[in-house]
């Protein structure tokens, strides 16, 4: 009997580059849409392997999943799949943790550099016929200003070194750093009080678990600086929304811009939307044409490994 594979992709208008790879090996592949649907759980409950991108992959639909070895994450935030529950049932879980290191960490510095640089009081002011250098507000040179990134994984990295490129010095934190990568970066590792104390800007680079959720709260918004900013491209929950709302609007630090929110897409009533010290952005900055078909072609590969009866090459559990 062939094995089935289920792509659950919302949004994705075609899936000729995953039949194409999926191809090399003897299966079936149904493409389902959103896991949002009875329907669409029953096919996943016959799947050998589920593919998907955002949606979340409970315990309840993995206690149904009799026959899967494999769920492949097409992207790489983990928090919308239980993956002890996959562990305890025997299925990997598999994730594309490189496709997207230049696109996040360029949105990152760009929305830093937006900041750094007054463009949003720019946009305003000029689209309302002000011609005025100084609308941006107070601007300081780059090099006298400092990045602290929070979380030093691949993206992480490549934010630090794009900071360094364009003149910022840069400070970072993570427990869990490689000394030898901090050296190769030129950056200097400290704790969080001290980063959050001594940054301009603050972009975050933190997976989201237990230990990271709402990272940036009351308190540790308390720390920064008065004219820091803060960045977000990572995950919307490493953030308390109404704790940074309430930091921005009381002055305590100058605003913030994010491309990820606790709940996408954000609702049009959204508070956010409503202060102009906050710049959002619609969780783009993974997108570029070349990202979108890599992320695919590693999940499909990733499959394929597994069909095949071989260890997957990003595993995020470990199945005995």
């Amino acid at each position: 009997m062939k094995p089935t594979v289920v792509i659950a992709y919302p949004g994705f208008g075609d899936i000729e580059v995953e039949k194409e790879i999926l191809g090399r090996t003897d299966v079936n592949v149904e493409h389902v849409g959103a896991l949002d649907t009875e329907e669409a759980w029953e096919a996943a409950s016959r799947a050998d392997v589920l593919m998907v991108t955002i949606q979340t992959v409970p315990a309840e639909l993995i206690e149904r999943m009799e026959r899967c070895r494999l769920i492949c994450r097409v992207g790489t935030g983990l928090d919308a799949i239980d993956i002890p529950a996959a562990t305890a049932h025997g299925i990997w879980v598999t994730y594309a943790p490189d496709y997207s290191i230049d696109e996040v960490s360029t949105h990152a510095i760009a929305l830093v550099l937006a900041q750094a640089r007054g463009l949003p009081g720019f946009f305003r002011t000029t689209r309302r016929g002000i011609w005025d250098a100084q609308a941006g507000g107070v601007l300081r040179r780059l090099s006298e200003q400092t990045l602290g990134v929070i979380g030093c994984g691949r993206i992480g990295q490549a934010t630090a070194s794009k900071g360094r490129g364009v003149g910022l010095n840069v400070l970072v934190f993570d427990p869990y750093a490689d000394a030898a990568v901090i050296a190769e970066l030129g950056v200097r590792l400290v704790d969080l009080e001290i980063l959050l104390r001594d940054s301009d800007y603050i972009s975050l680079h933190s997976p989201l678990t237990s230990e990271t959720s709402r990272l940036i709260n009351a308190e540790t918004l308390a720390l920064m600086k008065p004219t820091a900013y803060l960045v977000n491209a990572a995950r919307g929950g490493l953030v308390d929304e109404e704790a940074l709302l309430a930091a921005v609007q009381e002055g305590q630090i100058a605003g913030a811009a994010l491309d990820v929110l606790a709940e996408e897409p954000v609702a049009t009533d959204h508070p956010f939307l409503l202060e102009e010290r906050i710049l959002l952005t619609p969780h783009a900055g993974w997108y570029s044409e070349e990202s979108m078909v890599d992320v695919r072609v590693q999940g499909a590969e990733e499959v394929v490994r597994v069909l095949r009866g071989e260890r997957p090459r990003a595993p995020v559990n470990e199945i005995e």
